[in-house]
C-alpha cells in the first residue's frame, strides 16, 4: 500500500468539502464564511457557487451578507482549467490582502465545461493538483465545494487526492503524471506535415481557415502555435490535422519539458513575455497536452 503523502508546509490553505444538498452546503459554507469574517487584516471573503446556493447563504447570513462577495459560478468558470487559474491569479492580485490573504469558497460549475466530458473533468483535477504549487507562496484560504449530485463519485474521489486536508492527498506532480499517462488518440493518417524547422503563423492561419475556423479564431490558433513553438525551443517536427472547431497542431521537441507547471504560471505583467508562449496557448486552446518522451516531447494544441 502506497503511504499517504504529507501535506505541503505552505501558507496556501487548500481545503475540500463535499455536499449532497442545500443544508449540507450551508453546513460547510457558514463556518468558513464566519472564520473569514473574523480573520484580522483580510478583505471580505468571496463565495463562488451555484445561484441557488448563493441565495440560501444570503438568506441565512441576513444583513451580514453585505460583507461577503457572492459570485455565480457561471460567471467565474467560463473556460478551461487554465482559464480558471488565470481568473484566480488575477483576482488575488487585485483583491487579496498582503501576502494573498483572503478566503475563497469555490464551487466548480459541473453543468458547464468542467463537467462536459471525462477529459474536461481530468483537466479540472490537474488544475486542483497544480494549485497546491502555483499558489503555495500565498496565504490564501480556499475551500473547494463539490456537489456530489453533479460531480459524481469518480470526480469527487479524484479531487480528494488533490486536497491536502484529505487522507488520500497525493503530491501534485505525481497526480499530474498519472493524468499524463493516459494515451492521447493517435494522429490520423492524413496529417499535414508542416515544412520548416517551425510552423509560421501564415501557414497555420491559412490551413485553419480552410478547415473551417473563423478568421479571428484561425488567427488566435496560429498565434498560439507560433508562441508555443518559440517557448519550447528547437523542434523536430510539426503536424496539423482536424477540422473546425477541433483543429490540432502537434509540436515534437528535441528536449523534454519536464516541468508540470509549464504554461500554468501566470505572467507577471498584463501580457506574456518571451518564453511564456505555453501560457498563451493554454489560455487560447481548449487543450494543451504535454507528453515527455525518451528523447524529447510532444506538445499537442487543440483549439476547440
Amino acid at each position: 500500500m502506497t503511504p499517504r503523502t504529507s501535506p505541503p508546509a505552505t501558507p496556501f490553505d487548500h481545503r475540500m468539502a463535499v455536499f449532497g444538498g442545500d443544508e449540507e452546503f450551508l453546513a460547510a459554507a457558514l463556518p468558513f464564511v464566519t472564520e473569514a469574517l473574523g480573520a484580522p487584516g483580510e478583505p471580505p471573503p468571496v463565495v463562488i457557487a451555484a445561484p441557488r446556493n448563493l441565495d440560501a447563504l444570503r438568506d441565512v447570513l441576513g444583513p451580514g451578507a453585505h460583507g461577503v462577495g457572492l459570485v455565480p459560478h457561471t460567471e467565474w468558470y467560463t473556460g478551461s482549467a487554465a482559464n480558471a487559474i488565470a481568473q484566480a491569479a488575477g483576482y488575488l492580485a487585485a483583491h487579496a490582502g498582503p501576502g494573498g490573504r483572503i478566503h475563497l469558497l469555490m464551487e466548480p460549475e459541473w453543468g458547464g465545461r468542467a463537467g462536459r466530458t471525462p477529459r474536461e473533468a481530468a483537466e479540472w483535477i490537474r488544475y486542483e493538483a497544480l494549485a497546491n504549487l502555483l499558489f503555495a507562496p500565498l496565504a490564501t484560504t480556499a475551500l473547494c465545494a463539490y456537489d456530489a449530485r453533479h460531480a459524481g463519485p469518480a470526480v469527487v474521489a479524484a479531487a480528494r487526492r488533490a486536497h491536502p486536508d484529505t487522507e488520500v492527498y497525493e503530491e501534485p506532480a505525481r497526480l499530474a503524471a498519472e493524468l499524463d499517462a493516459v494515451p492521447l488518440p493517435p494522429p490520423p493518417p492524413d496529417v499535414e506535415r508542416v515544412p520548416g524547422p517551425a510552423p509560421t503563423a501564415g501557414h497555420v492561419r491559412t490551413w485553419a481557415t480552410v478547415q473551417g475556423l473563423a478568421r479571428a479564431d484561425a488567427e488566435l490558433f496560429a498565434t498560439a502555435v507560433v508562441e508555443a513553438a518559440a517557448a519550447l525551443g528547437p523542434l523536430d517536427s510539426a503536424a496539423l490535422w482536424g477540422e473546425a472547431p477541433a483543429c490540432v497542431c502537434e509540436l515534437r521537441t528535441v528536449r523534454r519539458v519536464e516541468d508540470p507547471l509549464a504554461g500554468f504560471v501566470p505572467p507577471p505583467g498584463v501580457t506574456p513575455e518571451p518564453g511564456q508562449g505555453l501560457w498563451f496557448a493554454r489560455q487560447v486552446c481548449a487543450y494543451v497536452d504535454v507528453r515527455d518522451e525518451r528523447d524529447g516531447a510532444s506538445v499537442r494544441l487543440q483549439y476547440g
